[in-house]
C-alpha cells in the first residue's frame, strides 16, 4: 500500500489548510485568495514535520492530535478576536487561567459556526478504526513517504520563511496576520519579541531615560509660558486625599445623554459641570484590559500589547502614582470586588507598590453579578477604611475598580433605576445604558457618604473608563446613532472614555476640549496634588492635559500598533504608513489627505518603542 502516507499527507494537509482560511473569514470577514497560500505553505510545513519525525505505528494517532490540536488553537483564537478585537499571538496563552473569571463574557460572543473547526475530528476517530484493522505499510512505502515529507517540507518552509521576512516590516499586527496567515503571525510576533529582548538588554536604562527625553522636548506639547514659572493650576488640590475611580466599560457619550427623557448619569453630569472634564479622552489598554488601565493610570507607562503588564512586569519596582504621593506620607489602597489574582493583580499592586489590597474576601456577596458585590458594596467598605485611615490623620489615596458595569451589562431587576425605551429593551444597547445608569447612581452614594464623614472637602476624585463597552459586532453605529440622537463611530465612539477630576472646593467646571489618553491622567492628577513626576525620577510617557496645546496619544491593541489620536484624527495604519486611513474627531469623516500626520505617527512609534525598553529595564523588586 505504497500510498497510504502520501495521501494521509495530503488529506490533513488539506483540512488544516482550509480551517485557516475559516479562521481567516471569521476574523477578515472573508477568505482574501491572495493570502491564503501563506495558509497552505503552513499547513505543509506542520504535517511534513509529523511525517518526518513520527513512526509509522504512531503516526495515524498523531495525525488526529495535531488536528485537533490546531483546531483548538484556531478556535481560541477566533474567540479572542470575537471579544477583544485583536489577534492573540502566542503570549495570549499565558491568559487563558483567566477566562473562567469572565465566563458569562466569553460565551456572550460564541457564534455556533466557530465550532466547524472540529466537524472533521469524528471522522479521524473513525479512520483510526479502521486503520487498526490493517497492516501497518512497508519500509518501503515509509521511505517512500518520507521522501515526499521532506521535499514538501523544504519547498514550503522557504515559502514560510519569504514570507515572514516580508510580515516583519509590517507594525499593524491585524495586516500582518492577514498577510502572513496565523501561523507566520506567530513566528513574526516571536521574532520580533526576541529583537525586542536583545536590543533591551544591550540598553542602559539611564541612556534609554535621555532618549525619552529628547524625543518629547521634540514635539511640541507645550504652551508658551514664561521662564521659571509654575505650571498651570499646579498645586490646586496640594495636601488633599485622593479617590481615583476606574469605572468598567465605561464609554464617554452616556454622560448628557438623555433616554425617553431620563438622564442616564445624572451624577457624572453634575459632577463633570463642577470640576475638570476632559471629553476628548481615549483608551489605549493592552492585552491586560481593565488591569492595564490600572497599570497606565498609575505609571503613565505604554502597554506593550504583547503580554498583559501585570504578568509581564509585575516583578518590577513600578515608578508609580502611589511612590510619588508617598514621599509626602500618603498611604496608598486599592479596592476591587473580584479575587486579587484575577489578570495576577497581586503581582501588579505590589510592583505599584500600594500598601494594601482589598479583594473578594472583604466584601459582602449581595451576588450583583459573576464578580459577586455590588459597586454600592465596594464603595461601603471602602468609605470605612478611608474613613479610619483619615481619622489616624494620613493622607490617602483611594483606587477603586469597579465591576457593576462589566459585560455583558445584565443588571438585577431590583437594581434597575433606568426605564430604557421599547425599542431597546433586550438589546445589548439597552442593557449599557441600564448598567451605566447604576455605575452612575453607586458614585452618587460614594459622594454622599464621603460628604456625611467629611471627607468630600478634603479629597480630590478622579473618575475615568477603562475601555470600551458597547461590542461593535452587535451595535450598528448608524442604528446606535439613531436611537440616541448622537453621532456614533465604531472607532472613534468606541474609544472615547469620560475623565473628570474634582477637586476640593471647585464648583465651577471647566470643559478641557485638548485630546488625552490614559496615559496622561497620572500627570495630569500629580500635576494638581503640586506634584511633579521627573523630580521624582519618574519617566511619564503621558502630559498634563491642563498644560498642553497639542497631543499625539498612541494607540496599539483594540487598534493596531502605529495608530494615534491628534487632535484633529484617529489614523489608523495599513501595511505601513501611506496606505493607512484617518478619520475626523470632530465630524466622524474620512480625512483622505494623510500627509500633515506622517510626523505624528513616526513620533508615537519612536516612543512608543522607547517605553518597551524603558520598561523592560526597570529594576526588579
Amino acid at each position: 500500500m505504497p500510498l497510504r502516507l502520501p495521501a494521509a499527507y495530503l488529506i490533513l494537509t488539506a483540512l488544516l489548510w482550509i480551517k485557516m482560511a475559516l479562521l481567516r473569514y471569521f476574523t477578515f470577514g472573508e477568505i482574501a485568495w491572495r493570502h491564503v497560500g501563506a495558509d497552505a505553505a503552513a499547513a505543509a510545513v506542520l504535517t511534513s514535520l509529523l511525517a518526518l519525525l513520527l513512526p509509522g505505528r504512531g503516526r495515524g494517532v498523531a495525525c488526529w492530535l495535531l488536528d485537533a490540536l490546531v483546531s483548538t488553537v484556531l478556535f481560541a483564537a477566533t474567540l479572542y478576536f470575537a471579544h477583544f478585537g485583536s489577534m492573540p499571538t502566542y503570549t495570549a496563552l499565558l491568559e487563558l487561567h483567566q477566562v473562567p473569571q469572565v465566563q458569562a463574557s466569553v460565551q456572550s460572543t460564541m457564534d455556533p459556526l466557530y465550532y466547524l473547526f472540529f466537524a472533521d475530528l469524528p471522522v479521524w476517530v473513525a479512520a483510526g478504526f479502521i486503520l487498526r484493522k490493517l497492516p501497518i505499510m512497508r519500509d518501503a512505502s515509509m521511505a517512500y513517504g518520507r521522501w515526499v515529507a521532506a521535499i514538501a517540507l523544504v519547498a514550503c518552509a522557504g515559502i514560510v520563511a519569504g514570507g515572514v521576512r516580508q510580515g516583519l516590516g509590517i507594525d499593524n499586527e491585524l495586516a500582518a496576520a492577514d498577510s502572513e496567515g496565523f501561523l507566520g503571525y506567530q513566528v513574526i510576533a516571536a521574532i520580533k519579541a526576541d529583537r525586542e529582548s536583545r536590543q533591551a538588554s544591550a540598553a542602559d536604562l539611564a541612556q534609554t531615560v535621555s532618549e525619552v527625553e529628547a524625543l518629547q522636548a521634540s514635539f511640541p506639547y507645550r504652551k508658551s509660558a514664561s521662564a521659571g514659572s509654575a505650571p498651570a493650576h499646579f498645586g490646586e488640590a496640594a495636601g488633599s486625599n485622593l479617590i481615583v475611580l476606574q469605572l468598567e466599560a465605561f464609554q464617554n457619550f452616556p454622560l448628557h445623554l438623555k433616554v425617553g427623557g431620563q438622564e442616564v448619569t445624572p451624577v457624572l453630569n453634575e459632577l463633570a459641570d463642577e470640576s475638570y472634564y476632559f471629553p476628548r479622552v481615549y483608551q489605549q489598554i493592552g492585552q491586560g484590559n481593565t488591569s492595564d488601565a490600572e497599570f497606565m493610570a498609575n505609571t503613565s507607562i505604554y502597554p506593550t500589547a504583547k503580554i498583559a503588564m501585570s504578568t509581564g512586569y509585575g516583578d518590577r519596582a513600578l515608578p508609580s502614582l502611589p511612590r510619588l504621593l508617598q514621599q509626602d506620607g500618603y498611604k496608598a489602597f486599592t479596592f476591587h470586588v473580584n479575587d486579587v489574582k484575577f489578570w495576577d493583580r497581586n503581582r501588579l499592586y505590589p510592583a505599584l507598590n500600594f500598601d494594601r489590597y482589598f479583594d473578594k474576601p472583604n466584601f459582602v456577596n449581595d451576588r450583583f453579578n459573576e464578580f459577586g458585590a455590588s459597586d454600592e458594596e465596594l464603595y461601603r467598605f471602602g468609605l470605612e477604611e478611608m474613613a479610619k485611615t483619615s481619622a489616624a490623620g494620613t493622607p490617602f489615596y483611594a483606587q477603586f475598580v469597579t465591576a457593576s458595569s462589566h459585560f455583558p451589562f445584565k443588571v438585577p431587576k431590583d437594581r434597575q433605576r433606568l426605564q430604557v425605551p421599547e425599542s431597546l429593551e433586550g438589546t445589548q444597547l439597552g442593557d449599557y445604558l441600564i448598567a451605566a445608569n447604576y455605575t452612575d447612581y453607586a458614585i452618587g452614594q460614594l459622594i454622599e457618604g464621603l460628604k456625611k464623614e467629611g471627607l468630600w472637602d478634603r479629597t480630590t476624585l478622579a473618575v475615568y473608563g477603562d475601555h470600551y463597552g458597547l461590542q461593535p459586532d452587535d451595535n450598528d453605529p448608524a442604528w446606535v446613532g439613531k436611537e440616541l440622537g448622537i453621532k456614533y463611530d465604531s472607532r472613534v465612539s468606541r474609544l472615547n472614555i469620560p475623565f473628570i477630576v474634582h477637586t476640593p472646593g471647585q464648583s465651577g467646571g471647566q470643559r478641557v476640549e485638548q485630546v488625552g489618553g490614559q496615559l496622561d491622567m497620572m500627570p495630569t492628577i500629580a500635576n494638581l496634588l503640586g506634584k511633579k513626576p521627573r523630580d521624582a525620577g519618574i519617566v511619564a510617557f503621558g502630559q498634563d492635559l491642563l498644560n498642553i496645546d497639542r497631543n499625539v496619544v498612541g494607540s496599539r491593541y483594540y487598534l493596531p500598533t502605529g495608530s494615534f489620536f491628534n487632535d484633529e484624527v484617529l489614523y489608523v495604519p495599513g501595511t505601513g504608513f501611506d496606505d493607512g486611513t484617518a478619520v475626523s474627531l470632530d465630524t466622524m469623516e474620512p480625512v483622505k489627505d494623510l500627509s500633515p500626520y506622517r510626523s505624528d505617527y513616526d513620533y508615537i512609534m519612536k516612543l512608543m518603542g522607547l517605553s518597551d525598553r524603558y520598561v523592560r529595564l526597570l529594576p526588579k523588586r
